[in-house]
């Protein structure tokens, strides 16, 4: 097949800087080309990176993009001139792939490939906009149910293909792990940071011991962070942990990440956006390098995570949510071994959404959708 991936106005591909979407499709491109299909990447012009090579078989053509802006309105006015931009750069194909706002609106053609639609957050009135597509994917059953429910004449073309974890690091050994607490993200208000902070304050100090809290992430607003001011309130909150508190910054390249995964005991990811959330790549990357994840209680995180098995839960809910991501830390931070065993069991689990996998499953839906190729309107 001829494959066409689009990524969206502001990021680059390579994932330079970040994006779970960009390094997902990046990796599935080259798989698919592994397999013997032919694939085209779109994605923003980016300083360094050509407008057109070719990496891992994959052709990737960069047309000009922007910074994303705070502003929804303007977010949605830049995705509208870049995907005019990127119509004139499609080339035809068997399949269209994108997870762009207003691309599918535009293309009305067979031309350039069956519409395949990745929607990888939560609805917000867009699908009654792409009733002419072929198929609707999302990478969640909490999202597909809220798809259904907006659009129920879309039913029977939406599809449900889970996120694939794009490293599959052997776990260190357990003497090789370090009294860390990780969380790797967004330094965003909606990821729960100031939960973990304030719960890693409430611990005695017997049992906060030689245990230290890393963050890894982008707080500029540009990168999808909670800007500089976010960033300050946080710090000041972390203020008497002292030097148990390490603030990393960005980290963008995959093998020095991996090594952040490898050396903490555990990952703790307490987001509370409860509509924001839609599969949660981050704890199945931990996951993957067998560090478990303490997570909050969002439907999405039970795509791969089952409690006291090969990760943990605490109620973002309750009354006073960072007492009971305490209460959690203070009973796990006690046991070494109990994070040991369950790394184990994590990365067992992770293995399940590896590449080959998924890719396997997105070649079959690509079929299935070429097999039928007529454009039905809603």
């Amino acid at each position: 097949m001829k494959i066409t991936i689009v990524q969206g106005a502001f990021l680059p591909v390579p994932p330079l800087r970040g994006g779970a979407i960009e390094k997902i499709w990046f990796a599935l491109g080259q798989e698919f080309v592994r397999r013997g299909h032919s694939v085209t990447h779109l994605s923003r012009q980016f300083s360094g990176l050509p407008d057109d090579e070719t990496i891992g078989g994959v052709r990737h053509l960069r047309v000009r993009g922007h910074d994303a802006p705070r502003s929804l309105l303007a977010l949605k006015f830049f995705d509208l001139l870049y995907s005019m931009r990127i119509v004139r750069k499609l080339p035809p194909a068997d399949v269209l792939v994108t997870n762009t706002f207003w691309l599918p609106v535009l293309i009305r053609s067979e031309k350039f490939g069956r519409l395949y639609v990745h929607v990888a957050r939560y609805p917000r009135g867009q699908m009654r906009f792409y009733g002419h597509a072929a198929r609707l994917q999302t990478v969640s059953r909490i999202i597909l149910e809220a798809m259904v429910v907006e659009a129920p004449q879309l039913a029977e073309r939406i599809r449900y293909i889970p996120n694939p974890v794009v490293r599959n690091l052997a776990p260190a050994a357990p003497a090789a792990r370090r009294q860390e607490i990780l969380f790797v993200g967004r330094i965003h208000p909606e990821k729960g940071i100031h939960l973990l902070i304030e719960a890693f304050r409430r611990l005695p100090a017997e049992a906060r011991g030689d245990w230290r809290l890393v963050i890894v992430g982008p707080a500029a607003a540009n990168a999808g962070g909670g800007g500089e001011a976010f960033e300050a309130e946080l710090r000041q909150l972390a203020g008497p942990l002292g030097d148990h508190v390490e603030w990393v910054g960005p980290v963008f390249d995959p093998v020095k990440l991996d090594e952040y995964y490898a050396r903490a005991s555990l990952f703790v990811y307490p987001s509370i956006a409860e509509r924001g959330e839609t599969f949660g790549v981050a704890p199945l990357e931990a996951m993957a390098c067998g560090c478990p994840p303490l997570v909050s209680n969002l439907a999405c995180f039970g795509e791969f995570l089952d409690d006291d098995v090969n990760g943990f839960i605490f109620d973002h809910r309750a009354a006073d949510p960072a007492q009971a991501l305490a209460d959690k830390l203070a009973i796990l931070l006690r046991v070494p071994e109990t994070l040991a065993q369950t790394g184990a069991r994590a990365l067992g689990r992770a293995q399940d959404f590896g590449v080959e996998r998924i890719a396997s499953a997105y070649l079959e839906d690509f079929q299935s959708v070429c097999a039928h190729p007529h454009i039905s309107a809603a």
